[in-house]
């Protein structure tokens, strides 16, 4: 592919190559559009729109078997978007060039890391306002589809958020409780060799800070300060009636907590969702959108001065309701004829410790795809020209799904997506 070339064509070409791919492929397939340009070893990605992989790899094994999320976090922070950043980093094991790539399109930023060869020459500036576009178009992708998500790829975020959540705890605990019997053992005063005492306390007195380090790096990057939610709501809110006669009063959380991901991607979706529906009635001059936090829930209430008549029906079509039903969540309706109605979506903030098996995680993302469009009832014709693929590719697809879901036909693989989704 030409990526060289005058125009925007090239870089649009690129950019749809990139998203195109199932997202376990985007990184790879960036890495590879990118190689010409800023030739490289290896690539990483940090970023906030997939709660339970935000940390991805892909290239030389000798370097991405050695880089983690602390490795990628203070580039996260120091990043600035728009302005791509080359210079040595020390990185898995050595000193090594490299060129970060930060974009703000999601809500905590992301970052693009390709590891470059040791005698490699500085990227031009063609070069990398290139990668910088990519990489903005990439996130955008990326926090639309989390925006968007279907309810069975929600439930599998949540689901492997849970377990996540879980072994970091359980390690956590295991560690902590290792390290804090050692310091028990080491300053006690029947041991001999004060300065071996010491050097050893401070090692596991470190061994303890980077362990709660590693918690909440964890953190920031899975979930989002619940102000900063809120602000992107608001946002999104204000074109709706900037052309009506209704007032939008807007209460954000009095809270400096943080939520997952997925509840905030929700929230907003179905306030959007709701708003709409009031603002149909002629008769509205009024809507107060607000979140409330509490150790357990958020609640996210919608109240209008209209007639009063909404009802549950009209206000939860199926996208909301199932949304909701993921995250073990709810949508209370209390309409007041002749004084409005009160809409409160409310959804809990603790991840389920047994959360029930969704029997679609076994299926990739291109798997999923197929899945979804022949739930729809498309022929394999009508889905190989929406995903641009063979009609022999997606055959092979069916195949691979029915022996994965355990069913025999067609028709019980579309039964079985519609009950999950």
């Amino acid at each position: 592919m030409e990526l060289t070339g005058p125009g925007a064509v090239p870089a649009l070409t690129a950019a749809y190559e990139v998203i195109r791919q199932p997202l376990g492929e985007i990184l790879p397939r960036l890495s590879a559009v990118l190689a010409e340009l800023v030739p490289h070893r290896a690539a990483a990605e940090l970023s906030t729109h997939c709660v339970h992989s935000p940390f991805k790899t892909y290239g030389d094994p000798e370097i991405i078997d050695r880089l983690s999320t602390a490795d990628m976090a203070p580039l996260l922070a120091s990043g600035v978007p728009g302005r791509p950043w080359q210079g040595t980093l020390p990185l898995a094991g050595g000193e090594r060039p490299v060129l970060v790539v930060t974009s703000d399109a999601t809500p905590r930023r992301a970052v693009l890391l390709l590891v470059r060869e040791a005698d490699a020459p500085p990227v031009d500036e063609p070069a990398t306002a290139l990668a910088q576009t990519l990489w903005d178009v990439v996130t955008s992708h990326f926090d639309r589809l989390a925006s968007e998500a279907m309810p069975g790829a929600l439930a599998r975020s949540r689901t492997a958020a849970g377990t996540r959540a879980r072994v970091i705890a359980e390690l956590g605990e295991a560690y902590s409780a290792s390290l804090t019997a050692l310091l028990g053992v080491l300053r006690s005063r029947t041991l001999g060799d004060a300065a071996a005492r010491a050097t050893a306390t401070d090692l596991a007195v470190s061994a303890l800070v980077e362990l709660r380090a590693e918690a909440e790096r964890d953190q920031e990057i899975a979930e989002e300060p619940a102000g900063q939610a809120f602000s992107r709501l608001a946002d999104s809110l204000r074109p709706l009636v900037r052309y009506s006669p209704v007032r939008l009063e807007l209460g954000a959380p009095d809270s400096t907590r943080t939520v997952a991901a997925d509840v905030a991607h929700t929230a907003r979706v179905i306030v959007r969702a709701v708003l709409l529906k009031v603002l149909e009635q002629e008769t509205v001059t009024r809507v107060h959108v607000g979140w409330q936090l509490t150790d357990d829930e958020l609640r996210a209430t919608l109240r209008d001065d209209g007639p009063g008549t909404l009802t549950h029906d009209v206000l939860a079509p199926g996208r909301v309701t199932e949304r909701l039903d993921v995250l073990d969540g709810r949508l209370d309706v209390d309409a007041v004829p002749g004084w409005g109605t009160t809409i409160a979506a409310t959804i809990p903030l603790r991840v389920s410790q047994d959360p029930a098996p969704d029997p679609l995680i076994a299926l990739g993302e291109r798997e999923l795809e197929v899945l979804a469009r022949l739930a729809l009832g498309h022929r394999n014709r009508a889905i190989a020209q929406e995903l641009h693929i063979s009609e022999s590719t997606v055959k092979f697809h069916v195949a691979k799904i029915l022996t994965k879901l355990g069913v025999a036909s067609r028709g019980e693989a579309a039964a079985l997506f519609h009950a999950v989704a």
